[in-house]
């Protein structure tokens, strides 16, 4: 049985998921799919629009045989660290053979010689970060300049001969001869370009026989509006659509719209940051800058600007908030994962890289098919972390947050139930 992973957060599970699922598995010849999902929160530092039982319940819809969860603790993480939790469970089933993801390059020619060199996490490139961070670069485009520069330098000390690089297991590529700075910065700049070569990355650092695969990104870019000539459309816009009130019917297959439809009508839905606008006023107006600055991602004095700002503010909303926060060094997505830290009580000290470095402790199951009772079967075999289908039984601290991050998202529905609330606890996985 060949077993194709794919990472996502399906929120909501759109018309460009669906072609994704169907190219990669073509792509990977797979006769089974093993599906990474985010949970309540996601890496943008938002909410997700419907819960992850909703969200797994799309996915089996579509084909996935099974829906393992990201841990909060990885979910909610810059590129580096989302990648490697996702790619650690991969590895950790023990049956799958191909990762697919999407990319704007479309291919790897370009991405496995650069993900070879930053596996090796030069000094050089650490220190060029670091220099470009004290200059008040965010740490998005200090990487990329760095990284672009740093490898323009490595080409030019290079022989001009072919490399393969450890992740391919078939072809050989060039060592990017002919591409300069400018085209990697512009190659970094492209979110799914660059959150692909974080998967490179761990796959390499993990030393992993998944084979890696990319299928070109397709219809809109990440941040475009809606086009009403095209059926594939971007999640962000898809949200956007949703929560002034539209219906999002020509970029969602139906049983998205049938279960975002649901979701609405019972009140769990669509969720947004603003949902926690009452906690977060009452979290970051009643801390210390002493308290604040041992959440997750609260560094550099950032606690001391937000009790400053939050005196400011006429009226409070996250929004606001994060119009008057954000700069050219804080970008809105990492200030959106600094609320969420903080609304979830993240200390620092569970979330240092040696402590993410470990890899998630477990693999939980959200969901499966039909078909993906052999795939369960086998994992029982060949997992190397156990896996979790009823969390009352297993008590490793990530899934501690992971069902405290649940109860906090349920938190935000219209009238919330215990069944809501504790559905961790309660349920068994979803099956359709």
């Amino acid at each position: 049985m060949t077993t194709l992973g794919i990472i996502a957060e399906y929120n909501p599970l759109h018309n460009g998921h669906v072609h994704h699922f169907m190219e990669s598995k073509k792509l990977a010849g797979a006769e089974s799919t093993i599906v990474i999902m985010s949970g309540p929160f996601t890496q943008r530092g938002e909410p997700a629009a419907v819960s992850k039982y909703a969200r797994t319940e799309m996915a089996l819809h579509m084909g996935a045989d099974v829906v393992i969860e990201l841990p909060v603790a990885y979910a909610v993480q810059p590129a580096e660290w989302f990648a490697f939790g996702a790619v650690s469970l991969l590895e950790a089933t023990g049956v799958v053979d191909s990762l697919c993801f999407g990319s704007e390059a479309g291919a790897l020619e370009q991405l496995l010689p650069l993900a070879d060199y930053l596996a090796e996490e030069s000094s050089e490139l650490q220190s060029a970060i670091r220099h470009r961070l004290s200059l008040g670069e965010s740490f998005p485009a200090a990487f990329s300049a760095a990284t672009a520069s740093m490898w323009s330098e490595n080409l030019r000390g290079q022989q001009p001969a072919q490399m393969s690089s450890p992740l391919d297991h078939s072809e050989v590529f060039s060592p990017l001869e002919s591409t300069g700075s400018d085209s990697i910065g512009e190659l970094l700049r492209q979110p799914n370009n660059s959150l692909g070569l974080h998967y490179l990355i761990a796959l390499r650092r993990l030393h992993s026989q998944i084979k890696p695969l990319t299928v070109p990104r397709t219809g809109a870019g990440f941040h475009d509006p809606l086009q009403t000539d095209s059926a594939i459309a971007s999640a962000t816009a898809i949200r956007s659509l949703l929560q002034e009130g539209g219906a999002p019917n020509s970029f969602m297959p139906d049983y998205s719209l049938r279960i975002m439809e649901r979701e609405k009508a019972a009140g769990r839905g669509p969720i947004t940051l603003e949902n926690f606008s009452i906690t977060l006023r009452h979290l970051l107006s009643t801390h210390t800058s002493a308290e604040l600055e041992t959440f997750q991602d609260m560094n550099e004095g950032l606690e001391n600007r937000l009790l400053r700002v939050m005196t400011e503010l006429d009226h409070f909303s996250v929004s606001s908030l994060l119009d008057v926060l954000k700069s050219k060094r804080y970008t809105r997505t990492r200030l959106q994962r600094m609320l969420v830290h903080t609304l979830l009580n993240h200390p620092k000290n569970e979330f240092s890289p040696s402590i993410l470095g470990q890899g998630p402790g477990y693999i939980r199951v959200l969901g499966f098919r039909e078909s993906g009772r052999p795939l369960l079967k086998k994992m029982k075999k060949s997992a190397t972390l156990p896996i979790v289908m009823r969390p009352a039984l297993c008590s490793h601290p990530q899934l501690v947050r992971d069902l405290q991050a649940s109860a906090a998202y349920a938190g935000a529905f219209r009238s919330p139930l215990r069944s809501d609330l504790y559905r961790d606890y309660l349920e068994p996985p979803v099956r359709v």
